[in-house]
C-alpha cells in the first residue's frame, strides 16, 4: 500500500469520491465491469473476503490503521486526510471514516445460479437502495441462497444498498434477470410465493409446501409486484394484519415472510 497525505480532496485522483455520482462510478471501464465504492470498516471487510478487488482508498489519518489491517496486502494508493478535510465528503459521516473504491464482478448467470440454490428471492423493481439492503441482509439471515433483481431494481452495489445490508450484499450469489424469471424458477423445480395484496391471496400462517426448492417475490414500493410475474407465481400470499393496517413496508415484510417460507426452523 502506499500511503498519501492530502489536504486537497478536489485532486483528480479522488474524483470518484467527491465529484462522481454513483452511475457515472459504475460505468468506468465500460464495455468491462465498472467500479463501486465501498463504505465502513465492517462492509470493506466482507467485500474484500468476497473477493473483491480493491483500486484505491480514502479515509480519515486517524482510520490508516484500520485499512493497512484489511487491506494491506493490496498495491493501493491510499488517501489520508484531516477530519476537518473528510467533512467535505458527500455522506462522510455514515462511512465509518473510510472509503474504498472496488472493481466490480461480472454478474453471475442465472442458471448457475438456480442450479446451486434452493432458496431464492425476487425483487421486482424495488427501487429503493434502503429497502434493497435491508432485504439482502434478511435474506442473507433466514436463508436465501441467492437474489434475483429485475432491472427496475436499486443496483446492490450502491453504497447504502451494500452499507445497509451490512456487506450482506457480499455474502449471497445475486444477478439481475428479466421478465421470465418465474418461468426459469418453475422449469427448476422451484415453488413460487407472491407477497401481494390481492383477493385470492392465501395468508402467509396457513399456507403449506412440501416442496424444497422455493422462492418468494417481491415487489415494488408503489405499484407492487408486476402482473405478468404474478400470474406465473404459484401462490399469492398475505401477512395477516391488525388495527386497520393493509401492509408493511417492502423490507419488513421480507423478513416475515423470510422467516415463514424460506427459513429452516425444524
Amino acid at each position: 500500500m502506499k500511503m498519501i497525505q492530502t489536504a486537497d480532496l478536489e485532486i483528480p485522483e479522488l474524483k470518484i469520491y467527491t465529484r462522481l455520482n454513483e452511475r457515472q462510478v459504475k460505468t468506468i471501464f465500460e464495455p468491462d465491469e465498472g467500479v463501486f465504492i465501498c463504505e465502513s470498516e465492517k462492509v470493506i471487510g466482507r467485500a474484500l473476503k468476497a473477493g473483491y478487488e480493491p483500486l484505491s482508498a480514502l479515509c480519515e489519518e486517524s482510520r490508516l490503521a484500520e485499512v493497512q489491517a484489511m487491506a494491506g496486502q493490496y498495491d493501493i494508493p491510499v488517501y489520508a486526510a484531516a477530519y476537518d478535510r473528510m467533512r467535505s465528503v458527500t455522506g462522510y459521516s455514515l462511512t465509518g471514516g473510510i472509503l474504498m473504491a472496488m472493481r466490480r464482478k461480472p454478474l453471475r448467470d442465472v442458471e448457475d445460479i438456480l442450479r446451486h440454490s434452493e432458496r431464492i428471492v425476487v425483487l421486482d423493481d424495488v427501487e429503493n437502495p434502503t429497502n434493497v439492503g435491508a432485504i439482502f441482509r434478511s435474506a442473507a439471515a433466514l436463508g436465501a441462497d441467492a437474489v434475483l433483481l429485475t432491472a427496475g431494481c436499486a443496483d446492490p452495489l450502491y453504497r447504502r444498498a451494500a452499507r445497509v445490508s451490512m456487506g450482506s450484499v457480499f455474502q449471497i450469489a445475486w444477478t439481475f434477470v428479466d421478465g421470465t424469471v418465474v418461468e426459469k424458477l418453475k422449469a427448476r423445480g422451484f415453488e413460487t410465493f407472491a407477497l401481494a395484496l390481492a383477493e385470492n391471496a392465501e395468508k402467509l400462517d396457513e399456507i403449506s409446501s412440501c416442496v424444497f426448492r422455493k422462492a418468494v417475490i417481491l415487489g415494488n414500493e408503489d405499484h407492487g409486484i408486476s402482473d405478468r410475474i404474478l400470474a406465473d407465481c404459484d401462490h399469492c400470499v398475505m401477512i395477516p394484519m391488525q388495527n386497520g393496517v393493509d401492509s408493511l413496508n417492502v423490507a419488513a415484510a421480507s423478513a416475515v415472510a423470510f422467516w415463514e417460507i424460506l427459513s429452516d426452523r425444524d
